[in-house]
């Protein structure tokens, strides 16, 4: 079973596991502000579930390449969005600051309050 470690904490998961179910199931601090509350659900449309992976997941879905080219996100900002991810392998993710993960340092993972 891979292990998701995220906001100092880790979680094992099945392989092939969704990586945004995998972090809310873990009640670990995903979305950012209002995003907690305004999000897509795990469409790919609203680009707030946006993370750096380090590790296997699966290859972008096209929903994914067509949100992550739109603003505030950039494709060379190399983020991928959680709901659209498969765990393949051990995975380390950080979530940046800001409604869309885009901001310039990563989330204090003691500052952020459980989902």
């Amino acid at each position: 079973m891979p292990t998701v470690r995220f906001a100092g904490h880790s979680v094992e998961c099945p392989l092939g596991a969704n990586l945004r179910m995998v972090l809310l199931r873990a009640r670990l601090p995903l979305y950012n502000s209002v995003a907690r509350a305004l999000n897509c659900r795990g469409f790919g449309t609203c680009g707030t579930c946006a993370v750096r992976i380090e590790g296997k997941v699966s290859d972008l879905t096209t929903v994914e390449r067509v949100r992550m080219q739109l603003p505030p996100h950039e494709r060379e900002a190399g983020l991928r969005l959680a709901c659209q991810c498969q765990v393949l392998g051990d995975l380390v993710v950080t979530k940046y600051l800001g409604v869309w993960g885009t901001g310039e340092g990563p989330v204090d993972p003691k500052a952020s309050p459980k989902r």
